[in-house]
């Protein structure tokens, strides 16, 4: 099992540009078919790759916040009611009389159709991002993550990283709490089992954060080399310039008067800002044991999750109206050949991400 693990071990970072390319094709489609083959498409990935370490259980807390957001977008419409426009009444709500200076807002009234299922498309693309999110964090080791960044973004990313433990760490310790309190005999649900079980967790994770403290003061953690001061200038110049030109660059591609500029600004930006952050390296000097390397594996495994957001994002300018079904009138959305096809390219680190013995 140990040997297995270790041939598993990819660059972290191709588990993530896998899971945001899932994530930025979800974002491009509001079809509940195709956001429904991503979420089967991660889910697989993620069942059949995850390791067995407690950082990758996190993946069902990320379901459970998918269901959350469905819940609560469907909750609020029926609350608030809905812009959309709809002949199905489903339920008629007592409405509440509002002032006049809360118009446009409404409380209760006619629950439609047609408003119920646009916020469960709605919901669904969140909650499928969410997901896809949550697929990168279960199968990406963060100590590992964080290994590969930037020397300039060094302490940026342990903050990150140490944010991104915490909730997989505080998962473990309840559920191996609860599971020490079952095998003695006593209450682990409800609220006296949430109270005799908080105080350890909270106890868990202070000695945590302490211990986290001690080692990172011991590895010379934000300790920082003399660079001359032009040098400085010069990285604050080129990091900030390279952002601006990444922000400028990003609305020219998305509007349609910048579509000239907008993507020479963006690569000028890109450039700038990688050129930025290899002298700011130069001020946080340290090395890498055992770094992660960018196998041919890892290369098909990021590529994959590139290919189908750069698919469905080409899709959806080819046919906007199959990627986005409307709702009035209400009609049964339908699953487009191709793009589904695409998708499914997403299901190559299943069968790639292990060597073969």
């Amino acid at each position: 099992m140990a040997d297995r693990r270790s041939r598993r071990r990819l660059h972290p970072a191709a588990w993530w540009l896998w899971a945001l390319g899932l994530g930025t094709a979800a974002t491009r489609t509001s079809n509940p078919l195709l956001l429904g083959l991503l979420l089967a498409v991660s889910a697989y990935v993620v069942a059949v790759c995850r390791p067995d370490t407690p950082w990758a259980r996190s993946y069902a807390a990320f379901l459970k916040l998918a269901l959350a957001v469905l819940v609560v977008r469907i909750v609020f419409v029926v609350v608030l009611g809905s812009p959309i426009p709809g002949t199905h009444v489903l339920v008629t709500l007592p409405e509440v009389p509002l002032p006049h200076w809360a118009q446009g807002i409404r409380l209760g009234g006619a629950v439609t159709a047609e408003g119920l299922l646009f916020a469960f498309y709605d919901a669904l693309r969140l909650a499928t991002l969410l997901v896809c999110v949550g697929a990168a964090n279960a199968l990406a080791s963060p100590s590992r993550l964080l290994k590969t960044l930037p020397d300039a973004l060094y302490e940026t990313g342990v903050a990150v990283v140490v944010a991104m433990t915490f909730a997989p760490n505080l998962v473990a310790d309840v559920h191996r709490l609860r599971a020490a309190r079952r095998l003695r005999g006593r209450p682990d649900r409800g609220l006296r089992g949430l109270l005799q079980v908080g105080l350890p967790v909270l106890e868990g994770a202070l000695e945590r954060s302490v211990a986290l403290a001690a080692a990172m003061d011991a590895r010379g953690y934000g300790r920082t080399a003399d660079v001359a001061a032009p040098v400085r200038r010069t990285t604050a110049a080129l990091t900030l310039g390279g952002l601006l030109g990444v922000c400028a660059g990003t609305y020219g591609l998305l509007t349609a008067a910048g579509g000239t500029y907008g993507l020479p600004v963006l690569l000028a930006g890109v450039v700038a800002a990688l050129a930025g952050l290899r002298l700011g390296g130069r001020r946080s000097p340290r090395t890498r044991y055992r770094p992660d390397r960018w196998t041919p594996r890892a290369c098909l495994v990021a590529a994959s999750g590139v290919a189908v957001a750069a698919l469905l994002v080409v899709a959806a300018s080819a046919d906007p109206a199959v990627l986005h079904p409307g709702v009035v009138p209400l009609t049964a959305p339908a699953l487009p050949l191709w793009p589904a096809a695409a998708v499914l390219i997403g299901l190559l680190p299943a069968f790639v991400s292990e060597e073969p013995s």
